[in-house]
């Protein structure tokens, strides 16, 4: 932790200084973060690039941030300082940050519903995250990092594969021989949908816009692939399906394909949702979901017994992680640019 002549003990950081486009990033001197009771301060090593990092910067009504903020959700590190009370984690450690913020309080949290819970947010989000060399971090928020992987890579999971799991397994109920549709393959959720519904046992549809990342999504275990750049979505679907439809659709695009991911559907099919990169509003034929007896089910991140199971099965090489390329801190406007550009596949990964 280095010191400014005045005396002051600094960081390095990126933080949100306005509101808008890359520009409205700064690479920085931030003071140092210092725990309190019950929280300890990471040396970050790696810290993965999601697409909420986006809207914080551009600004929505669900995160009113002051300014600067220091965002990034999906941080690994070591321990270097540990504040009064901690007993589950010791300097040196090597931890996973898990992303959920709850009160650990309310009836949701009790119940193990922890996306759920009425202060939830997202760290990263909620309070300043890893776009900096150190970070301060609730200590009940750390799972030890599995030996075998490196900090790159324990990074490049948390998030997205805990948005997928609880999708896919727990708010869709995805269940072996089942048909899955995954759209957007080559996103860090996209990568995880289909590496998750394949460990339960479906068959999977995964959509991609180039024909390389449909390569990509078939080498993590896709049975069949769309290019929606050129290809109907729903109409392809049919094809594959001998006329029926899937089962579930992993969806997190919106307007651009939700009516082609409705049409996909078979009977008593399910889509689930969680995002709305293309806009918040979307119109359906509400006689086509009643008399077709579709489910639409949305959900948002998970719980932490999911992403507990997720670490274990990552440690154990039956997910895994897909790193597109890494950046140095300094450079975190560039990656948001590519995570913009859609010209990539799986994680972008920023390296203090």
């Amino acid at each position: 932790m280095p010191n400014c002549d005045a005396g002051v003990t600094v960081m390095k950081a990126v933080a949100i200084v306005e509101h808008g486009g890359v520009e409205g990033l700064r690479y920085m001197d931030l003071p140092d973060p210092q725990p309190d009771a019950g929280e300890v301060v990471l040396r970050v090593r790696a810290c993965a690039l999601n697409h909420l990092d986006i809207w914080l910067r551009i600004g929505i009504p669900a995160y009113r941030l002051a300014l600067p903020h220091v965002p990034g959700s999906d941080v690994v590190g070591e321990v270097v300082t540990v504040g009064d009370g901690v007993t589950n984690v010791r300097v040196g450690d090597k931890v996973i940050v898990n992303p959920n913020l709850t009160c650990g309080e309310c009836e949701w949290c009790r119940m193990g519903e922890d996306s759920m819970c009425q202060s939830f947010g997202i760290f990263g989000a909620k309070c300043w995250g890893g776009y900096a060399e150190y970070a301060k971090v609730p200590a009940r928020n750390l799972i030890p990092m599995p030996s075998n992987l490196t900090f790159e890579q324990a990074a490049a999971f948390p998030l997205t594969f805990l948005t997928a799991w609880h999708m896919l397994i727990t708010r869709a109920g995805l269940k072996a021989g089942e048909r899955v549709l995954v759209i957007g393959a080559g996103s860090g959720v996209g990568v995880a949908a289909v590496q998750i519904a394949k460990l339960a046992g479906a068959f999977v549809i995964a959509t991609a816009g180039t024909d390389e990342k449909c390569e990509k999504a078939k080498a993590l275990g896709a049975d069949a692939v769309i290019n929606h750049s050129r290809e109907n979505i729903a109409d392809k679907v049919r094809e594959l399906t001998d006329g029926r439809g899937v089962d579930v659709v992993f969806e997190h695009v919106g307007p651009a394909v939700f009516e082609q991911c409705v049409r996909a559907l078979a009977k008593g099919g399910r889509l689930v949702t969680c995002g709305a990169t293309s806009g918040p509003t979307v119109t359906v034929d509400l006689r086509y979901f009643y008399s077709r007896q579709l489910a639409l089910i949305g959900s948002m991140m998970g719980r932490t017994s999911e992403l507990l199971t997720i670490v274990r099965l990552v440690g154990e090489g039956k997910l895994k992680p897909v790193i597109d390329r890494t950046f140095p801190l300094a450079d975190a406007a560039k990656a948001q640019e590519v995570l913009e550009s859609r010209n990539f596949f799986g994680k972008l990964v920023l390296i203090p």
